[in-house]
């Protein structure tokens, strides 16, 4: 069983909705729905946040719950992708399924002419790789920025705060990898 199970569980057996759960826990909605439907995990101040408006010890989450090994995952054309937009420019687009179940997370970047990511700055030990597969693209972590086409990569500590900007005139794309896995 996962977690996301485990809170579905507890939840419908205090006979919860989501809205509910979220406005007593302070945990949105869509994360909410995400962990149900093993999108992704949650975070550890999001589970004791769970945990407290479940009126149950943090703990009864993680019981039962086992970590199934998959050696093979195979994606093709006809799989399913969860995006993320960015803003009207800039997208991400999960290469793989069941990603926090995962040690990394592969996703496509597309950056419309002038787009860009928000600043983003992950937890400390988090490690970030850029793959330039087209365009012009600057990457900026910290107070530095680095200008790159296609066929260059850059390897972060993605801790510090950072960002990705499409500074060319087509639309630019880039393989991204994140690890440990994290939305």
């Amino acid at each position: 069983m996962y977690i996301g199970n485990k809170l579905k569980e507890l939840r419908k057996s205090k006979g919860l909705t989501l809205v509910q759960l979220s406005h007593k826990s302070g945990v949105q909605v869509a994360t909410l729905s995400r962990m149900e439907n093993l999108k992704m995990t949650g975070t550890v101040d999001s589970h004791m946040a769970i945990a407290r408006a479940l009126g149950v010890d943090v703990t009864q989450l993680y019981a039962d719950i086992i970590k199934e090994e998959r050696a093979v995952d195979v994606n093709d054309q006809k799989t399913p992708r969860d995006v993320f937009v960015h803003s009207k420019k800039a997208s991400y687009e999960i290469l793989t399924g069941n990603v926090l179940q995962k040690k990394m997370m592969p996703t496509l970047l597309t950056l419309e002419t002038g787009g860009g990511t928000s600043p983003e700055q992950s937890p400390f030990g988090t490690e970030k790789f850029v793959y330039v597969l087209d365009g012009k693209i600057m990457v900026r972590v910290g107070e530095e920025e680095y200008p790159l086409v296609r066929g260059n990569s850059i390897y972060f500590e993605a801790s510090f705060v950072h960002t990705i900007t499409n500074n060319g005139n087509k639309t630019g794309k880039a393989l991204v990898v994140s690890t440990p896995a994290a939305l």
